[in-house]
C-alpha cells in the first residue's frame, strides 16, 4: 500500500517562515573553543529513572488510569511517566479550528496538564501520526512503521528503566481503535525486547544504552463482572478464571481529602479539545465509586498470591516489584514460572520451569520451589534451586500431568511457590485444558493476525479475548471454512459438527477429517444460511449482536467444543430509478423506488428519549452510474453550526455519514468511500467532506461531482439531506450483488461542538470503522462500466504529524530529563548543537548557537501568553563554532519568556536546549 502524504498546519508554516527569511539571517561570531554542553540547559547528562510507565496511542488514553497512577505516586513514591505514540492530530477539536500539528500542540498541552494532576511530569511523544479513526491494527502498524516505533519505545525503556508497564488492550475487540491495539502490541513487544541485547543492538553498541527488562506488564482492560465500592477489587470475577485482574479503587483519599476518582475527573476535564470539559462530577458516595482494573500480561517478579487478601490492595499491581510483599522475597528478587505449552491435554504430561533470581545486593539461601495444581493432577520434580548468589539466577523443572478426566475447556493456573531463608515468593502460569483436536470457524483477518501475534510473542493466553465471529446478510448465505487443529502428538481423525443457533442452518450437518498429523491444521467447508428473516439484525440480535453456537469436534477418544457466533447485518434490494432523483433536499413521491431503511437504531452515545429527539429513515436508488441517497432525520435540538471552512470532524454536530464498501470485502476503511454531510453551516447551507476512507478531506476536492442538498424544517423538527454519488468516485468497481452500505446520522443537542447520540442502519459500537458489519445491498440490474478496476486504488493517508523538535513542551522536558526527543537517539558530542545565549533586540530575539555539525534548528520563543516567535532554519558550522540566529517576534514578549531549540542533526539524532532571553 502506498501512503501519499499531505502537508498540514504548523510544520508547513514553520518551514515557509524559515524560507522567507532574508539572506544573512545568521552569521559567524568569534568565540573561544566550543565547550561541553551544560547539563542544566541542555539534554546532556544521565537520563531520568522512572518506576512505572503507561504506553498509549493518543493523549487521553491514560486518562482512565490517572487515579491509579496518582495513588502509586502519592502513597508509594512511585515516579511515573507516559509514552504517547501520537499527539492525537486526527481527533476532534471542540475548542477551535486547529487541526494537524497545531492541534497536536493543543493536545500535548492538555495531556501534560492533565497527567500533572496525578503527579506525572514526564510525557514522551513518539511523533507518529494519528491519521484517522480505524479499527485496523495492521493498517496502523503499516502507517506507523511498527519496527521503527517499537525501536523508539525500547530506547525510552532502556533509558528510563521503569519496572512496571501499563498499556491498552492488544486485541481487535469489536469497535476498539486500531491505534490502541497497536500501542499495546508495541508495549508488550518492548517489554520482551528491551532486555534482549540482540534486539536493536545499535542502541547498545553505538549509543551506550544497556539492556533493561521491566519487571511486569499489565493492560488497562478486563473481561468479567464486578461491583462498585471499596470491595470492587475482590468483587471482580474474571471471565477467564486463570487471568489475574487487579482492582485499584478510586475512592481512596488523595492529598487534600478529595477522592482520587474526583482528581481523575478533574484531569479528564482538561481534555477540552475532545469535548470532555463538561464531564459531570463523580459521586461523593464511596459505594458508587469503582476500580481501575488492570489485567496481568506477564511478570518477572513475585506476585501477591491470587485469591488472598494481598491480591486485592490498591498497590497489589506493584507488590513484589516496587513494593515489598510481607514475608515475601526481598525486593529486587526475580521469579518466573513457564509452562512449555498453553494448551494442555488430559493425561498428557507437560513441563513447567520455575526460575528465581537473587537481588544484586544479597544471595537467596536455601531456595526451593514447589507447585500447586488442580485436584487429580500430578507433579514430579525436586524443586531444588540451591542458593543463588547476588544477581544470579537458578531454575528447576517439573513434570505436570493433568488428570485423565480433566474437564476440557477448563482455564486454570499452575501455582508456583519459592521458599528461601529470607522469604517466600509466588507466581503462577495460566493453562487451558484442551481436547486433542479443536475446530474454529474461519477468523476475520484481523483476528487471525492477532492470534498469530500472540503465538509469536508467547502470549497465547490472550488469544481468546476475541470470540470468533462472522457476519451474514439477513436471509442470506455464506461459505464458512472451519479450521481443524491437532494439538496432540498422534495422528487424529474424526468429525466436525456445528450446532447452529435457532434460525440458522449449516450444511452439511457434519464433516469428516482424516489423518491429521500432530500440530497440523486442515479446513472443512460448510455453508451457513439465515433461515429466519424475522431475527433482529445488528447489535439488537442475539446476545449483544452475537448469535452464539458451538462446534463439536471428535478425535480419537475425546470431543472438543468451541464457542462461535454469527452476526446478522440488514439487507436491501435497490432497483434503478425510472429517472434520476433531483438532489434538492426534497423527497418527492416515486423518486426512490427502493425500500425505506430504518437508520434510527443507536450504536453509540446516549439513548434517544423519543422519536422526535433522534430518529431517521433513508432511501437509496441508482441511475446510470450514480448512487442516490436521501436521509430524513427527526430531531428536536439543532447542534452548533460550524463554519463552512470548518467542514470536518462531522461528529461534533448534527450530520449524516454515508459509508460504502464497493466490493463488500474491505478489511478496513482505507479501501472504502465515506462521506459526511452537515445539513447546515454558519453561512446557512450544507457542506460535505470525506473522512477515514480512501481519500479524506474537503468534499469538492476529494469527491468532485458529488452533489448535496438539505432542507431544514421551520420551526425545527429535523432535516432532510440528499446526495448523488458518482460511482466512479469509489475506490473500486461495485459488486452489484454485495455492496456494503451504512447510513449513520450523528445527533448533537449542544453548542459546544460535541455529539450525544449516534444512530444508523447497521449498528455496533465502532461500526463506522468496521466495513464487514455494514449492511448488504444488491443494486438490481447495475453493471459497472467495462474496465473499472475491481482492485481498490492506493489510499491517500495523512502522514504529517507534529514533531517534537517543534514542541517547546517536549524540548523543555528533554532538557529536564535528559531523554532525547521522540524516542530518537541523542545527537553525539560531535553532532550536537545548542543555544548559548539569547537577547531581545526590538522585534526579534537574537540567539547565539554553539554548533559542531551542520543540522536544522527548530526554535520557539514563548512567554506566559503563548508562542511569540518560531523559526525552522538550517545551520552550518562556522569556523569559530558559534552561529547567531535572529528570530522574528509576532508580538512583544511578556513575563516568563523562554527560548527552546530542538536540534535535528540530520543523522537521526536530536539535541535539546533552552535559554532565557535577556
Amino acid at each position: 500500500m502506498s501512503l501519499v502524504p499531505r502537508t498540514r498546519g504548523a510544520a508547513a508554516l514553520a518551514v515557509a517562515t524559515a524560507l522567507a527569511l532574508p539572506a544573512g539571517a545568521f552569521v559567524a561570531s568569534p568565540a573561544a573553543a566550543t565547550p561541553r554542553p551544560p547539563d542544566a540547559t541542555t539534554s546532556a547528562g544521565p537520563p531520568a529513572d522512572l518506576d512505572a510507565m503507561f504506553v498509549g496511542a493518543h493523549p487521553d488514553d491514560e486518562a482512565g488510569t490517572l487515579s491509579t497512577f496518582g495513588q502509586w505516586g502519592a502513597d508509594h513514591e512511585v515516579s511515573t511517566g507516559v509514552i504517547t505514540i501520537t499527539r492525537g492530530e486526527g481527533g476532534g477539536n471542540a475548542v477551535g479550528p486547529e487541526e494537524g500539528p497545531a492541534l497536536g500542540l493543543i493536545r500535548e498541552r492538555e495531556e501534560r496538564s492533565a497527567v500533572a494532576k496525578a503527579g506525572i511530569t514526564d510525557v514522551y511523544n513518539l511523533d507518529e501520526v494519528d491519521f484517522y479513526y480505524t479499527v485496523s491494527e495492521p493498517l496502523t502498524a503499516q502507517v506507523w512503521d511498527h519496527d521503527e516505533t517499537l525501536a523508539k519505545t525500547v530506547r525510552i525503556l532502556r533509558q528510563t528503566r521503569p519496572e512496571v508497564l501499563v498499556t491498552m488492550n492488544p486485541a481487535p475487540s469489536p469497535g476498539q481503535h486500531g491505534n490502541h491495539q497497536e500501542a499495546a502490541r508495541i508495549a508488550i513487544e518492548a517489554y520482551y525486547a528491551a532486555g534482549d541485547p540482540t534486539r536493536f543492538p545499535e542502541q547498545i553498541t553505538k549509543e551506550g544504552l544497556k539492556p533493561f527488562s521491566p519487571d511486569r506488564i499489565l493492560m488497562r482492560a478486563a473481561n468479567g463482572t464486578g461491583a462498585n465500592g471499596p470491595g470492587c477489587a475482590r468483587a471482580f470475577v474474571p471471565a477467564d478464571p486463570s487471568q489475574t485482574v487487579y482492582g485499584v479503587w478510586g475512592g481512596t483519599p488523595a492529598p487534600g481529602g478529595r477522592t482520587w476518582a474526583a482528581v481523575e475527573r478533574d484531569a479528564q476535564r482538561v481534555y477540552a479539545s475532545q469535548g470532555w470539559a463538561g464531564f459531570p462530577d463523580v459521586s461523593t458516595d464511596p459505594a458508587q465509586l469503582g476500580c481501575d482494573y488492570l489485567t496481568l500480561v506477564d511478570s518477572r517478579t513475585p506476585l501477591p498470591q491470587w485469591g488472598t487478601d494481598g491480591a486485592y490492595t490498591n498497590h497489589a499491581p506493584l507488590d513484589g516489584s516496587l513494593v515489598a510483599l510481607p514475608g515475601g522475597l526481598p525486593l529486587g528478587s526475580g521469579m518466573t514460572v513457564d509452562a512449555d505449552r498453553y494448551r494442555v491435554l488430559p493425561g498428557v504430561p507437560f513441563t513447567v520451569t520455575v526460575g528465581v533470581t537473587a537481588p544484586r545486593s544479597s544471595a537467596l539461601k536455601q531456595a526451593r520451589a514447589r507447585l500447586e495444581v488442580p485436584a487429580g493432577w500430578t507433579v514430579t520434580g525436586s524443586g531444588q534451586l540451591g542458593s543463588p548468589r547476588p544477581g544470579r539466577s537458578e531454575t528447576t523443572r517439573f513434570t505436570v500431568t493433568p488428570a485423565a478426566g480433566a474437564a476440557i475447556g477448563t482455564q486454570t493456573r499452575v501455582k508456583a511457590f519459592v521458599s528461601t531463608a529470607s522469604g517466600t515468593g509466588y507466581q503462577d502460569e495460566p493453562v487451558l485444558v484442551s481436547a486433542p483436536v479443536t475446530a474454529t470457524q474461519q477468523l476475520l483477518p484481523q483476528v487471525a493476525q492477532f492470534r498469530q501475534w500472540t503465538d509469536e510473542v508467547g502470549a497465547e493466553a490472550l488469544a481468546d479475548i476475541v470470540r470468533p465471529v462472522l457476519t451474514l446478510p439477513s436471509g442470506g448465505s455464506r461459505p464458512v471454512g472451519v479450521t481443524v487443529t491437532n494439538h496432540s502428538a498422534t495422528v487424529q481423525s474424526g468429525t466436525v459438527t456445528p450446532r447452529p443457533p435457532a434460525g440458522f442452518t449449516m450444511t452439511p450437518a457434519s464433516a469428516a477429517y482424516t489423518g491429521l498429523a500432530p500440530g497440523a491444521t486442515t479446513t472443512v467447508g460448510f455453508t451457513a444460511t439465515n433461515t429466519d428473516t424475522s431475527l433482529k439484525t445488528s447489535v439488537e440480535g442475539g446476545a449483544a449482536g452475537d448469535y452464539l453456537y458451538p462446534i463439536e469436534t471428535t478425535s480419537n477418544g475425546a470431543t472438543g467444543t468451541t464457542q462461535q457466533a454469527f452476526e446478522l447485518v440488514p439487507t436491501a434490494r435497490v432497483p434503478q430509478a425510472a429517472t434520476a432523483p433531483t438532489v434538492d433536499g426534497v423527497v418527492s413521491p416515486g423518486e426512490y423506488a427502493g425500500p425505506v431503511l430504518d437508520v434510527g437504531r443507536r450504536w453509540e452515545g446516549e439513548a434517544c428519549t423519543s422519536a422526535t429527539d433522534c430518529s431517521a429513515t433513508a432511501q437509496v436508488t441508482w441511475r446510470d452510474d450514480t448512487l442516490f441517497v436521501a436521509v430524513t432525520v427527526k430531531d428536536d435540538v439543532k447542534g452548533t453550526p460550524l463554519a463552512a471552512s470548518d467542514c470536518k470532524r462531522h461528529w461534533r454536530t448534527d450530520s449524516v455519514e454515508i459509508a460504502i464498501d464497493p466490493r463488500g470485502t474491505s478489511e478496513n476503511t482505507s479501501t472504502t468511500f465515506k462521506a459526511a454531510i452537515l445539513p447546515w453551516t454558519a453561512e446557512g447551507g450544507p457542506c460535505y467532506l470525506r473522512d477515514a476512507d480512501a481519500h479524506q478531506g474537503d468534499g469538492p476536492t476529494t469527491a468532485p461531482g458529488m452533489k448535496v442538498a438539505s432542507k431544514v424544517t421551520k420551526p425545527y423538527t429535523g432535516y432532510v439531506v440528499e446526495t448523488s454519488i458518482p460511482m466512479s468516485l469509489l475506490p473500486s468497481a461495485v459488486d452489484p450483488a454485495h455492496m456494503g452500505l451504512n447510513v449513520l446520522p450523528y445527533d448533537s443537542d449542544t453548542q459546544d461542538r460535541t455529539g450525544q447520540t449516534r444512530i444508523g442502519w447497521s449498528v455496533w459500537g465502532g461500526v463506522q470503522g468496521d466495513p464487514y458489519r455494514w449492511g448488504d445491498v444488491r443494486l438490481e440490474g447495475y453493471v459497472p462500466p467495462a474496465g473499472r478496476p475491481t482492485t481498490p486504488s492506493a489510499p491517500v493517508i495523512p502522514t504529517e504529524a507534529l514533531q517534537s523538535v517543534d514542541s517547546p513542551q517536549s524540548v523543555e522536558q528533554a532538557v529536564r530529563t535528559n531523554v532525547a526527543l521522540a524516542g530518537r537517539p541523542s545527537s553525539s558530542a560531535r553532532e550536537a548543537a545548542w543555544v548559548d545565549k539569547a537577547k531581545v533586540r526590538g522585534d526579534r530575539v537574537e540567539l547565539r548557537l554553539r554548533v559542531r555539525h551542520p543540522g536544522t534548528a527548530h526554535i520557539v520563543v514563548r512567554d506566559a501568553a503563548g508562542i511569540a516567535g518560531r523559526l525552522v532554519t538550517p545551520v552550518s558550522r562556522s569556523r569559530s563554532g558559534l552561529v547567531v540566529v535572529s528570530v522574528p517576534l509576532t508580538r512583544a514578549l511578556g513575563s516568563g519568556a523562554s527560548v527552546s531549540v530542538g536540534w535535528d542533526d540530520g543523522a537521526g539524532g536530536t539535541f535539546s536546549s533552552v535559554a532565557t532571553p535577556k
